[in-house]
């Protein structure tokens, strides 16, 4: 599956089939919170975030791995759980987002693309 580049909305059922194709119920994203896009569809999330830095000009500060689970809701629906989100040199020493309001703004960008 290419990885595909969300700038604009997209709906549930286009990530329900993403779930599908790839592993069933969830689909691996990463978020750019200082551009407001993210890219979905890869195998693993460095490649998303890989393909971020490339062809958008991502910075590693600003790109979080998460998973998203179509079929769930409210605090379900996002994981955020990624080998990416290990950046003890921007102060975030586990896989998880630790800080609240980088979880803000990635749920603000999830909820503006995913419709």
């Amino acid at each position: 599956m290419a990885i595909e580049i969300v700038k604009e909305n997209i709906n549930q059922e286009h990530l329900n089939e993403l779930a599908k194709e790839q592993f069933g119920d969830m689909v691996k994203a990463v978020i750019d919170i200082e551009q407001g896009i993210m890219a979905i569809g890869g195998e693993l999330h460095a490649d998303e975030e890989i393909e971020l830095v490339e062809k958008c000009g991502s910075k590693r500060e600003f790109t979080w791995g998460i998973n998203l689970y179509p079929g769930k809701s409210g605090a379900y629906f996002i994981e955020f759980d990624s080998m990416i989100n290990l950046k003890p040199q921007f102060g975030n020493r586990s896989r998880s987002v630790e800080n609240e309001e980088i979880q803000n703004k990635i749920r603000e960008v999830v909820g503006r693309l995913i419709l």
